[in-house]
């Protein structure tokens, strides 16, 4: 939902409203409480990424990329060694979690 500016054209209030496209402007100024609200035409807004991952997996640059990958290739070694510790912690934590929804 777009965020519009409103001014009342008898006290000058400004302010913003955050509304959806199909409502109605509004017409009654909250601040002198008249019938001469206005809704002001701006810029209009920009799209707006929010939340994690955005820039890092879909605009990053080719040689990030290349890097990111050649990275990934020569550690592969290393994560297979650190994947087999974590296998042998997941049956651990398997058991555990079953002994703790027995005792509820």
């Amino acid at each position: 939902m777009p965020t519009y500016d409103y001014i009342c054209d008898d006290c000058k209030h400004e302010f913003e409203a955050f509304e959806s496209i199909k409502a109605d402007p509004q017409t009654t100024c909250p601040s002198c409480q008249k019938e001469t609200l206005r809704r002001k035409i701006g810029a209009g807004a920009a799209i707006l990424f929010k939340g994690s991952g955005f820039y890092l997996t879909d605009y990053r640059s080719d040689s990030y990329k290349k890097a990111a990958k050649a990275d990934k290739d020569g550690s592969s070694g290393s994560s297979s060694s650190s994947s087999s510790g974590d296998s042998a912690s997941k049956p651990e934590s398997k058991p555990s979690s079953s002994s703790g929804s027995s005792s509820d």
